[in-house]
């Protein structure tokens, strides 16, 4: 058991039976009454967000974790199949436990999280960006770049995005996985 004073961003707890991690927290003491924490927590099976505040010294069931990095393989029908870089074992996982799936390439590698004491798979973080080719987009207009104009755009995973009006078939582009925005094109 641990209290208040370990929470810290990345600690994954139990709360409410269901696992969370802490995405946002602040130690507030105000000038009367006590102390108390609030933190902004993640469920890690539904993804919800819920404000939880505690105060000073609360106890609370940390739940260790270990990252391990998989390489992305195959999607077929019970799910998105990884292989582990370092013993090569093969596990799958579900949709719902992949942030961002359809920005999945083969041969991408995605940081896991397990459960340390059941050995079980929680949910995969994808990389913080991705460089992906657009398969198709219409051609710019020119002369209609006045201002911040965006067209769609397929990449080669099938996902859709929206870039600029100057990126065109074949084109390499690096994008925030997180949302799904065009950040720059790569050459």
């Amino acid at each position: 058991m641990a209290n208040t004073s370990d929470i810290r961003n990345g600690l994954c707890m139990n709360y409410n039976n269901d696992i969370y991690v802490v995405t946002k927290f602040q130690h507030v003491k105000p000038g009367k009454g006590a102390a108390f924490v609030r933190t902004k927590l993640k469920s890690i099976t539904n993804g919800k967000v819920i404000d939880v505040t505690f105060s000073a010294g609360h106890k609370i069931d940390v739940v260790r974790v270990e990252r391990r990095q998989y390489q992305y393989l195959y999607k077929d029908d019970t799910g998105y199949h990884f292989m582990n870089n370092e013993t090569y074992e093969q596990t799958w996982l579900n949709e719902d436990m992949l942030s961002r799936p359809e920005f999945l390439k083969e041969g991408d590698n995605v940081d896991i999280l397990f459960h340390a004491e059941k050995e079980l798979a929680l949910l995969a973080e994808m990389p913080q960006h991705i460089v992906l080719e657009i398969t198709y987009t219409e051609p710019g207009q020119k002369g209609n770049t006045a201002t911040n104009a965006f067209k769609p755009a397929t990449v080669e995973t099938g996902a859709e995005i929206r870039v600029p009006l100057f990126i065109n078939i074949g084109d390499k582009v690096k994008i925030l996985t997180e949302t799904g925005e065009y950040m720059e094109r790569v050459k």
